[in-house]
């Protein structure tokens, strides 16, 4: 019984762990997708909207707690900048 209960507290303690991982990589993704839009990249018009969208996205992602999904969505923007 003990070991069941430690089993189900360190993985309870991982997820939150990965989660709380997740939650302070989406602003630090955020932070390099705007330095790289400030530096007026050189992508089609269509691709740079693309990736202000996913920025949107990916912000409004993170605020609802999904970060997950909210570092999936910043990644493609970052792929698209080059970063």
């Amino acid at each position: 019984m003990k070991r069941t209960t430690l089993f189900a507290s360190l993985a309870a303690f991982f997820l939150f762990a990965s989660s709380a991982a997740f939650a302070f990589h989406c602003p630090a993704d955020m932070a390099k997708i705007d330095a790289a839009l400030a530096k007026s990249p050189k992508l089609a018009a269509a691709q740079l909207a693309d990736v202000k969208k996913q920025r949107a996205e990916g912000e409004a992602l993170h605020k609802a707690g999904k970060h997950n999904d909210s570092v999936a969505v910043l990644a493609k923007a970052m792929k698209t900048l080059g970063i």
